[in-house]
């Protein structure tokens, strides 16, 4: 993996709502591998990172506003030579209820506009998104406010989670196995069995 891309909006204002998932996830990654993110506002319309050790990967968080996603990935990606596959975007996800994290490659972009915007500007949908639950509000007129508003404790607390699972599988994405990663992260942790009568205490 060479570039992962959080999606989100820029500004105090938009920090905590639930279309920042993809910023926390960036962030928290920034955090975790030691890489500090500054403005490339000139270059790369946004806030860029880079992980060393192994091999080269950058962080990416578009400064361009969600539906306008796609200029800043695009920009990185043709100044660095990074294939779409070897690209990971990490965004909110509403069909998914928060406290879930879905690796998946290409696909439709369900309507998400940052997306959209990234597959117009890479010119294909095969590219890997790191999908972060948000839970859907009911009703599909409510969508744009449900987005940008923050989420609720419990639905924070439950994202947050889904981060730290995704931070967990991170080393298996780095070098390049996705299937593990699916697999790790896909699967639910079996609940404790129940100890049979004849166990000792």
């Amino acid at each position: 993996m060479r570039l992962v891309v959080g999606l989100g909006n820029p500004g105090p204002e938009h920090a905590g709502t639930r279309h920042n998932a993809g910023f926390w996830f960036v962030e928290r990654l920034a955090v975790a591998a030691g890489a500090r993110l500054r403005s490339e506002s000139s270059r790369f319309h946004g806030i860029v990172g880079r992980i060393a050790g192994g091999g080269e990967c950058w962080l990416l968080m578009p400064q361009t506003f969600m539906n306008a996603s796609g200029r800043s990935v695009g920009a990185l990606a043709r100044f660095y030579k990074v294939a779409p596959d070897d690209i990971l975007i990490a965004h909110d996800e509403l069909d998914l209820p928060p406290g879930t994290a879905k690796l998946k490659k290409g696909g439709g972009v369900s309507g998400h506009n940052g997306l959209k915007d990234v597959a117009a500007h890479l010119g294909t949908h095969g590219f890997w998104r790191l999908r972060l639950g948000i839970g859907h509000p009911g009703d599909r007129a409510d969508v744009v406010s449900y987005v940008l508003h923050p989420p609720r404790h419990e639905e924070r607390e439950a994202i947050d989670a889904s981060i730290d699972k995704s931070l967990d599988v991170w080393p298996l994405i780095a070098r390049g196995d996705l299937e593990a990663a699916m697999l790790k992260l896909h699967t639910k942790p079996r609940p404790p069995s129940e100890p049979k009568p004849d166990d000792p205490p």
